[in-house]
C-alpha cells in the first residue's frame, strides 16, 4: 500500500493551485470540501459521464479532473498499480451525491445525453440514482431552491449502528463538522458537504484500493492542522509534502477505514 499511496502523490502535487480553490469559505477549523479521488480504467468514460452531469473537465497536471460547485472529481489510475477491488457498495462510503433544482429536468437532460439513471426509490420523483461503470454509487437531490443547474451534496458513510455518534463526534471535533442530522439520518456538515452517518447491518470495509480510493479535504494551514490531529491521537500515514509553489498535502485514515487526502492550497480563496 505505501508504493500505491506513493505514486498518488506526486500526480496530484502538479495539479496543486488557484484552479482548485473552493467555493466554499472554510469553517472555524479551517476546513472545505476538496475532491473525490477515483482510481479509474474507464477515465475517458468517467469524465464523460461527469460532464454530462454538469461538471467542468481540466487537466492541469497528470490527473483527469470534473470540477462542480463543492468537490473536484479526481480520475486516475497511477502506472502499475493494480485495479480497483471494487465499486463504493459494501465500503464505508456507500455513495456520494449531488443536489440538482429539478430531478425530472435533469434526468431528462442526462438520459438524452446518454446516461443512464435509475428512479428515486419507492417511487420518490426528489431522488434518482446513478451508477457508474467502475461501481460509484451517486445518489441525486432536488432542492427547488438551488440556483444553479448542480452542486456537490453529500458523503454517505455506513457502519455498525453503535458507532454512529462516535463517527459524528469525530468529524465534528477534528474537522469542526456541525453536528445535526439528515432526514432520519445523523449527519454533520463542513463547506460544500453534508457527511450523512447511516447504520449498516453488515460489516463495511475500507476504502482504500476501490474505485472511490479516498475523499479529500483541503485545510488553510497544513502543518498547524496535522500537528493537532497528531496530538489528539490521529497519525498522518506519511510524512506532509511540500511543493515549491507552497501547496501541501497529506494522507490520514478515520478509525471505520476512510482514507482521507488533506490539501493546503497555494492559493485558496
Amino acid at each position: 500500500m505505501k508504493g500505491f499511496v506513493s505514486m498518488l502523490l506526486l500526480p496530484w502535487s502538479l495539479a496543486a493551485g488557484p484552479t482548485f480553490a473552493q467555493a466554499y469559505a472554510p469553517n472555524e477549523a479551517g476546513v472545505t470540501m476538496g475532491h473525490w479521488h477515483l482510481n479509474s480504467q474507464q477515465v475517458e468514460a468517467n469524465k464523460k459521464l461527469f460532464v454530462a452531469l454538469g461538471g467542468t473537465a481540466i487537466k492541469p497536471g497528470d490527473f483527469e479532473i470534473v470540477r462542480f460547485p463543492g468537490v473536484a472529481v479526481f480520475l486516475h489510475q497511477a502506472p502499475g498499480t493494480p485495479p480497483p477491488t471494487g465499486g463504493t457498495e459494501g465500503t464505508v462510503i456507500n455513495h456520494v451525491g449531488f443536489i440538482v433544482p429539478n430531478v425530472a429536468e435533469a434526468v431528462a437532460k442526462w438520459k438524452a445525453a446518454g446516461v443512464a439513471v435509475t428512479p428515486g426509490n419507492e417511487g420518490r420523483t426528489d431522488q434518482a440514482w446513478i451508477m457508474t461503470g467502475e461501481g460509484l454509487k451517486v445518489e441525486i437531490l432536488e432542492d427547488k431552491s438551488q440556483t444553479i443547474p448542480i452542486r456537490h451534496h453529500h458523503v454517505h458513510f455506513y457502519v455498525a449502528e453503535s458507532v454512529i455518534p462516535e463517527m459524528q463526534a469525530w468529524y465534528a471535533k477534528h474537522f469542526g463538522a456541525k453536528p445535526g442530522k439528515r432526514g432520519r439520518n445523523q449527519a454533520a456538515d463542513v463547506p460544500g458537504a453534508n457527511l450523512t452517518f447511516t447504520k449498516s447491518d453488515k460489516p463495511t470495509i475500507p476504502t482504500s484500493g476501490r474505485h472511490l480510493d479516498h475523499v479529500g479535504f483541503d485545510v488553510k494551514d497544513l502543518v498547524a492542522f496535522a500537528k493537532k490531529l497528531e496530538a489528539a491521537g490521529v497519525p498522518l500515514e506519511r510524512p506532509i509534502v511540500a511543493r515549491p509553489d507552497g501547496s501541501k498535502l497529506a494522507f490520514i485514515k478515520d478509525p471505520w477505514g476512510t482514507r482521507i487526502e488533506l490539501n493546503e492550497r497555494s492559493k485558496p480563496l
